[in-house]
């Protein structure tokens, strides 16, 4: 039977695969696949489940890499729609995961679907690695599989991250690269006591000032023809005892570097440092990696997908590197050339998240022919 990609959206929206939990999404695909000629392997760790599957042995290995978790629906009684009752309405398809990333995903199976029954004798191999993880603490999602992968030498050459990459129809923007992600927490020590005695105090609060000023107005780098300039963005402050007649002891800070391939992280701490110690500050600091930035020049990937998308849409994609951090972070330094391309992002985590639904059925399309224009 021929698989509708709306049909598939709705049934893997109608799981309520709130992070962690996948709630059946990947048995579902796993018959599909399997059907297809595809051998299953499940990776369970800890609370995440994973999923490789691959058709073939050969190279290259061209990989579709999702997720079927969601983040929470927020209050209920404010959709317009129950968050896990998939409803069209008026052209769009409502539901928690619609946009990221069911619809995708349902496009990557049907596309598949279409593509190894007109091609059963394609070139190289095709994979799916489908985590549960990656809207959690992803840290037993992608990254653990790709640790198993690498450690049997199992490479993947080519690789589409289903995110919602569009803006307003499918294929006008695609993710080429992504920003690193650096986040600090830094606590300032003073001196706690009354504020009426400053002489015997040392406000920790006072002395952050000067620590916001710096990171605030230094340029970090100046960005490249991919990537804008490395940002700086102060996400938390707190110090206080909650009494207005006291000076704390302790006052921290946490703040996120989104930087490019122009610096590394360790630059970025060395700047911190030397802007800390010049400014004679008592403090501790302790680092979160959330993720290296990558960058797939045009090229053999890229140069698919964009006239995958000239094929179907008749439009130019424009390549861009903006917005988060993806799972395509721990597939990039294995080498793999890394495109992200899903339906728009406009409703991603909001209440009453939605899609187009003609332009699931063409992002269906491009992900077809991007299967004829890599492996046939």
């Amino acid at each position: 039977m021929v698989l509708d990609v709306i049909d598939v959206t709705k049934l893997l929206v109608a799981r309520a695969s709130v992070t962690p939990n996948d709630a059946g999404c990947q048995t579902y695909l796993k018959e599909q696949l399997a059907a297809q000629g595809f051998v299953n392997e499940t990776m369970v760790f800890a609370d995440t489940t994973n999923l490789w599957a691959r058709r073939g042995a050969a190279q290259p290995v061209f990989c579709f890499a999702g997720h079927t978790d969601v983040v929470p629906t927020g209050p209920i009684e404010r959709w317009q729609f129950d968050p896990f009752t998939p409803t069209e309405h008026n052209g769009f398809l409502y539901g928690r995961g619609t946009a990221d990333m069911k619809a995708s995903i349902a496009a990557m199976l049907v596309a598949t679907q279409k593509f190894v029954q007109d091609y059963p004798d394609h070139k190289g191999s095709i994979a799916y690695l489908i985590t549960s993880d990656e809207e959690g603490h992803f840290i037993n999602g992608t990254t653990k599989v790709i640790d198993t992968l690498e450690a049997r030498h199992e490479k993947i050459d080519y690789c589409i991250v289903g995110e919602p990459s569009s803006t307003n129809v499918t294929g006008d923007v695609i993710k080429n690269g992504r920003r690193g992600s650096l986040t600090a927490n830094l606590n300032v020590k003073g001196m706690q006591g009354h504020v009426a005695y400053p002489h015997l105090v040392d406000n920790p609060i006072h002395a952050l000032g000067p620590v916001i000023a710096e990171l605030v107005n230094t340029k970090w780098d100046e960005g490249n023809d991919f990537f804008p300039a490395t940002s700086m963005q102060i996400s938390n402050i707190s110090g206080g005892t909650g009494a207005t007649n006291v000076v704390p002891g302790t006052a921290s800070m946490v703040f996120n570097f989104r930087y490019s391939t122009e610096l590394t992280f360790e630059c970025i701490q060395e700047r911190v440092y030397f802007i800390l110690e010049g400014l004679k500050v008592n403090y501790d600091i302790q680092w979160t990696y959330n993720g290296l930035p990558f960058l797939t020049e045009p090229g053999v990937l890229v140069n698919a997908v964009v006239k995958s998308i000239q094929e179907v849409c008749g439009i130019q994609t424009e390549l861009s590197t903006a917005g988060g951090t993806s799972d395509g972070r721990f597939i990039a330094p294995t080498g793999a050339q890394i495109v992200e391309l899903g339906p728009e992002n406009n409703t991603i985590h909001k209440i009453d998240e939605c899609v187009n639904i003609a332009n699931v059925i063409t992002l269906e399309k491009v992900y077809y022919q991007v299967l004829v224009n890599l492996l046939t």
